[in-house]
């Protein structure tokens, strides 16, 4: 492990040290000091991966393709800035998405025709994304609290050519009550300690961290997930996903609903075959987790991906107030 990793907080680094497996532990950390590629996404809304990949090339920029996504591609010998200075970019034909934040949707499946809702939705690379796997039927309802990425979102959804998609301006925790047992599938990918994005060269996406910062994410997850659940039908899934790899924020929150709505909710399996993933945690803090809890992933992070968290959970009965 080179010593750059050492700029991170030592608390964070004895916490990952107990949630990695030992014999990655070295490889995994060493990951917060690289330099990810710029990855991005095809808008299948209005152009094919291959006319776009063949536009790039004229313009010599070299791409490759993910195996696991025929719309998600790797920039290669060039960075963020060049991409947006492209027509494909200006035109809203590509996206430009981290590879992790593309599989909540991909799991979650929303369905031509479906009625999906996306708890917390700006800036829109998983609202675009998936009203792009909906061909722009069914109906989307993004929600987003704070104003400034509200409007972010509103003109990130414009750009995209997404149709199908009512944005509101509100809290997520409340939008149970207007729309109660709604939706057939709702997207949770939660507001989070974001440790998953961790940079050693940019001190400021650690600065902050502290152990009371997950308590109080922890509190928000559960509002949120108490939302979603009652805004989805029996029979309905929800996906919970974060960008961090605090077990109270993932495993924990999962074990939390379990418990609370047992006989209403359950935990599925996700079928994703990628070399980089983990099942969820056993035990944390001297507690043992439901044995179901396995079900979960962690997407280990790499030179491409970033960690991520996933959760696929179905309510099986109507949920009281």
């Amino acid at each position: 492990m080179r010593n750059a990793v050492y700029k991170l907080p030592s608390d964070f680094i004895e916490r990952m040290r107990l949630i990695f497996p030992a014999d990655k532990f070295p490889q995994l950390m060493h990951t917060f000091t690289e330099k990810k590629p710029t990855t991005f996404r095809i808008n299948s809304l209005k152009i094919n991966p291959s006319t776009a990949v063949e536009d790039l090339k004229r313009g010599g920029l070299s791409t490759e393709r993910v195996s696991w996504y025929p719309e998600a591609f790797i920039l290669r010998d060039a960075g963020k800035k060049e991409l947006q200075e492209t027509e494909l970019y200006k035109n809203g034909e590509i996206y430009i998405q981290g590879l992790s934040s593309m599989l909540p949707p991909l799991i979650l499946n929303p369905s031509p025709g479906e009625y999906v809702l996306d708890l917390a939705a700006a800036p829109g690379s998983k609202t675009t994304q998936m009203a792009a796997l909906m061909k722009n039927s069914g109906k989307i309802v993004a929600v987003e609290q704070a104003k400034e990425r509200f409007f972010k979102l509103l003109n990130n959804l414009k750009q995209q050519g997404v149709t199908n998609t009512e944005v509101v301006l509100g809290r997520g925790e409340h939008i149970w009550l207007k729309f109660r047992e709604y939706f057939d599938k709702v997207l949770l990918d939660a507001p989070c300690s974001s440790e998953a994005r961790f940079d050693t060269t940019n001190p400021k996406t650690f600065l902050y961290w502290k152990e009371k910062k997950i308590k109080e994410m922890v509190r928000k997850q559960k509002r949120l997930l108490f939302s979603a659940l009652h805004s989805v039908k029996p029979g309905g899934k929800v996906l919970y996903s974060t960008c961090t790899f605090s077990p109270e924020e993932n495993e924990g929150i999962v074990n939390w609903v379990l418990r609370k709505f047992a006989g209403k909710v359950v935990l599925r399996k996700i079928n994703l075959k990628l070399p980089n993933l983990m099942p969820g945690l056993k035990t944390w803090g001297g507690k043992d987790f439901l044995p179901e809890i396995g079900y979960c992933l962690r997407v280990l992070p790499n030179s491409n991906m970033e960690g991520f968290f996933l959760a696929l959970l179905e309510k099986i009965n109507s949920i009281s107030a």
